[in-house]
């Protein structure tokens, strides 16, 4: 496994490489993952950009989330973050979108609990996927919205919170541009 601070560099290397993009959505994060890759020299040669979805209506009006799913699932699902994600690849033109959504804190959202986040991915040839965010040594659980067991959660502050968000959201792209060969 790469360790997570290692991704954002190889996931630049990697999309330059192929000659694809990437574009993000994202929610709890507010730009943090579109700043981290950003931050790699070269990024510029892969990175289209990024939509700020924030509030929930922006996910609808930025993303093109359908206004139904956002009603049905709300903004902290994994449907959700797969439309963040195609939305992301759709409105910047890129070859990989990734999302994220979840509730950083202090307090719940809806009935999710603080650290419960989704991360969308979208690539070519690819369905798009979403997976629940974790971070090694930081998890628990706690009672989920629309389920008797309870979900997995990063425990941590909000700050922490957003920083494995990013962390497992890079994590995830790398794999998924590895398996693509």
């Amino acid at each position: 496994m790469i360790p997570s601070d290692q991704a954002p560099a190889r996931i630049v290397t990697e999309l330059t490489r192929r000659a694809e993009t990437l574009a993000f959505a994202e929610s709890l994060t507010a730009g943090l993952a579109s700043a981290t890759v950003a931050s790699v020299p070269g990024a510029s040669a892969v990175l289209r950009g990024g939509l700020v979805t924030y509030a929930t209506d922006l996910k609808h009006s930025l993303a093109g989330v359908d206004e139904q799913l956002l009603a049905d699932a709300g903004p902290v699902s994994a449907d959700t973050a797969v439309a963040m994600a195609e939305g992301a690849r759709r409105v910047c033109g890129a070859d990989w979108g990734v999302s994220l959504t979840g509730v950083a804190g202090p307090d719940p959202q809806d009935g999710h609990p603080v650290g419960e986040v989704f991360i969308g991915i979208a690539g070519p040839g690819r369905e798009t996927v979403a997976v629940r965010a974790r971070a090694e040594g930081h998890m628990g659980v706690a009672p989920g919205r629309h389920s008797p067991e309870p979900v997995p959660v990063m425990v941590g502050d909000r700050s922490e919170i957003r920083g494995w968000s990013v962390a497992a959201a890079l994590s995830e792209l790398l794999g998924a541009v590895l398996s693509r060969g």
